[in-house]
């Protein structure tokens, strides 16, 4: 059976002053009536029950994931004691759905991205977990045809096209290999070469291949994840999963697993998908007025080009003769940069951190 696993504990600093500690992207509205962690459940709603649905957070971050996410059971929320990258979330995630389903596919997936439309999606995956049911072994991911020359992505190199099936499926393909973010000119390369794929960060495998894997490459945190799954349900499991989980060696998925799996499957999906990385990505989802201004709120712009305004319909948010620039009001903060200077975010919410100016964060 499919079960999907949505991992829910980045902290989204990019997105300050909006993403808090306690209140990071995923739980934010950015976009439509519903938060991005409500709209990744309800994506995968049509495809695996909420019995089959683990979300995987930091314990910081369980009680308001379970807030907005009352549908859930508790137990479906793994709540990790520290941060460990995403092989000990993922690989623990794995241990306790293979525990209860030994033969059980996987969708792994973020839960921060905007995705449209959402049946489209489902069809990509029910296209996927077919493919990983021949082929028990293959590791599924998506792949996004790149419609700009993105430097905030990661790539994937596609190799020959598996033999067609239904000519309604989407197109898979044997990967070559992962690539990271590149600079301007190589994703203006990968962009002409046609060979090359958003990596859309989304994985369908058999929960026992990943199993199996980090057994056979990482078999300390196997050990513990197991350990940590032996423990669920009995009055030691909170004290287990402190413990243990704690002591695991922080490493992606990428590391642990991604680079010695034998065969990784591309699939050129049939959505429209962003990661939504910076506040740079409201511009492509929400549109642009004549003059390239986004603006999300209450705001009067004179003379303004290019510029991304977000704030809420309380506060009127006033602009005159901007080019380029990112304004986000919150009732205690308020963020004015150049837009293009985004990842500078990152280092105000470090010198935050240094004046322990915790109210702000």
């Amino acid at each position: 059976m499919l079960h999907a696993v949505i991992m829910a504990g980045g902290s989204g600093t990019r997105f300050w002053p909006q993403s808090r500690v306690s209140r990071p992207k995923q739980l934010l509205n950015l976009l439509g009536d519903r938060t991005m962690i409500q709209a990744t459940v309800d994506r995968v709603s049509g495809l695996v029950p909420p019995e089959r649905l683990l979300i995987a957070t930091t314990s910081q971050l369980a009680a308001a994931v379970a807030e907005q996410l009352p549908q859930l059971r508790p137990e479906a929320i793994i709540a990790e004691p520290c941060p460990r990258d995403t092989a000990p979330c993922i690989g623990l995630a794995a241990t306790l759905v293979a525990q209860q389903d030994p033969d059980a596919t996987l969708i792994v997936l973020p839960s921060d991205h905007v995705i449209a439309p959402a049946e489209e999606f489902r069809r990509a995956v029910r296209f996927a977990a077919a493919l990983v049911e021949e082929r028990p072994g293959a590791i599924v991911t998506f792949g996004v045809r790149p419609t700009y020359p993105a430097e905030s992505f990661g790539y994937i190199e596609r190799g020959p096209q598996l033999p067609p099936g239904n000519p309604a499926d989407p197109l898979a393909y044997r990967t070559l290999r992962f690539r990271e973010k590149p600079d301007a000119a190589t994703a203006k390369q990968y962009l002409e070469q046609g060979n090359f794929l958003w990596n859309a960060g989304i994985f369908i495998w058999k929960a026992a291949t990943i199993c199996q894997a980090l057994a056979e490459h990482q078999p300390a945190m196997h050990a513990r994840l197991r350990t940590i799954a032996a423990a669920v349900g009995s009055p030691q499991y909170a004290e287990v999963l402190a413990r243990e989980f704690a002591a695991i060696e922080r490493i992606s998925i990428d590391f642990a697993v991604m680079e010695h799996a034998r065969e990784v499957i591309v699939v050129d999906v049939p959505f429209q998908w962003d990661d939504v990385g910076s506040w740079q990505a409201l511009a492509r989802l929400a549109g642009s007025d004549s003059q390239g201004n986004t603006i999300i709120g209450r705001n009067i712009a004179i003379d303004c080009q290019g510029i991304v305004v977000h704030g809420d319909s309380d506060h009127l948010v006033v602009t005159l003769g901007l080019r380029d620039c990112l304004v986000v009001h919150t009732p205690d903060a308020t963020l004015v940069a150049n837009k293009h200077d985004e990842e500078s975010v990152r280092q105000v919410v470090k010198l935050l951190r240094e004046r322990d100016w915790q109210q702000y964060l």
